[in-house]
């Protein structure tokens, strides 16, 4: 790999782990906020159909990052295909709710809060706060509040599906990989390579 190639492709594994920890600090704060015990995101991967679990804080938080189930499966499924906030006081009592699912996570909740994650209204996910405690009445300034914290995910989401496009791109099955090739080769003009590079990059992963 050439040091144009090394260097782009750092950029980007650097962009892909910066918008990670920013989704994992959204859904660590949103837990705190709503005293609940777990917290999470999940990413629709629309070639495969399923939503996964991309960050996670609380219940389940080291052993669901990656974990994948039907895309409208459950409560988290509902929302994605609606667009809807919807906030379950009891999930027993909702037909939406999927204990199967809940159960093949090893944490089964009893209440629920969950948002769409919206980008130019293209749902790329969820965003789910669990198990508030049992006193807590929602009120609606709460559930703008996790819209607030919905608009921040939907962000470093978006965000994390591009650097992750740029990276299969930059593995070589796209037209990054010998168009850097080739400019890493030119003597002269570098500095102009470079920026016709990133153009290319930019235009690949909008």
């Amino acid at each position: 790999m050439s040091e144009l190639e090394a260097a782009v492709a750092a950029g980007v594994l650097g962009a892909e782990e910066a918008h990670r920890s920013l989704l994992q600090a959204t859904v660590e704060v949103a837990r705190a906020i709503f005293r609940a015990k777990a917290a999470s995101v999940f990413l629709l991967d629309e070639e495969a159909d399923e939503l996964v679990f991309e960050a996670v804080a609380g219940e389940g938080s080291g052993e669901l990052i990656g974990v994948r189930f039907p895309a409208g499966a459950g409560v988290a499924g509902w929302v994605l295909t609606t667009g809807e906030p919807i906030v379950i006081d009891d999930l027993t009592a909702d037909a939406r709710f999927n204990r199967e699912a809940a159960e093949s996570t090893g944490y089964v909740p009893a209440n629920m809060m969950a948002v769409p994650l919206l980008v130019d209204e293209r749902a790329l996910g969820v965003l789910s706060v669990l198990d508030r405690p049992a006193e807590s009445q929602i009120k609606l300034a709460e559930v703008d509040l996790l819209g607030l914290f919905a608009n921040q995910a939907a962000i470093a989401l978006d965000l994390l599906q591009r650097a992750r496009r740029a990276r299969d791109v930059l593995a070589g099955e796209g037209r990054l990989a010998p168009l850097a090739r080739v400019a890493a080769g030119l003597e002269d003009g570098d500095g102009d390579a470079v920026l016709e590079l990133l153009r290319v990059l930019e235009k690949l992963v909008a």
